[in-house]
């Protein structure tokens, strides 16, 4: 199997496993969210503060400056 072959293989897998993961966070009901660091989007090195699921690592909404800033302080 060549390079081409491989790589192709590859984001298929990797499509498939999104779509798994999506499908799970959409069926969680997410009894309880944190304020973590996660990526600010999938392929950039970027992190930001945001309300994650503590189930499903949903990214859940943006916190306000006041809970960033505490956030921040307990860390």
């Amino acid at each position: 199997m060549g390079i081409l072959q491989k790589v192709a293989a590859l984001l298929t897998k990797r499509q498939n496993i999104n779509k798994e993961i999506e499908n799970l966070q959409n069926s969680c009901n997410h009894p309880k969210r944190s304020l973590k660091l996660t990526q600010e989007r999938l392929d950039s090195t970027s992190l930001v503060i945001r309300w994650v699921c503590d189930d499903c690592s949903k990214i859940m909404g943006i916190p306000s400056k006041k809970e960033e800033q505490e956030y921040l302080l307990k860390e």
